[in-house]
């Protein structure tokens, strides 16, 4: 029952937050700093995200294949490459490195 009242308050919580949007005036969006943010945080949650996910392992912190294929990606993107190229290079380092043993 516990777990049903959690789900029903998060979902009345993310109403609540997603109305809340709805109600700020458009002057406030309109301000260079707000849409700079807006513009730059998604980057930033996505890059803790990719860390947090890269560098984890059960609250520890992680080096591993990840880190290698994470590297190879980055190193991808520094040199223009197409996105599916980013991904299997990526793909590609981080099954190599497992493969001989890290």
């Amino acid at each position: 029952m516990n777990i049903w009242i959690a789900i029903g308050v998060t979902a009345v919580g993310c109403y609540l937050v997603k109305l809340l949007g709805l109600l700020v005036p458009a002057g406030v969006l309109e301000r260079p700093l707000v849409q700079r943010l807006a513009a730059l945080l998604p980057v930033a949650l996505l890059a803790a995200l990719t860390a947090q996910q890269t560098f984890s392992a059960n609250g520890a912190l992680v080096l591993d294949a990840r880190g290698a294929g994470l590297a190879a990606a980055a190193l991808a993107l520094v040199l223009r490459a197409p996105f599916l190229v980013v991904v299997a290079a990526a793909v590609a380092v981080t099954a190599g490195v497992r493969a001989i043993g890290g």
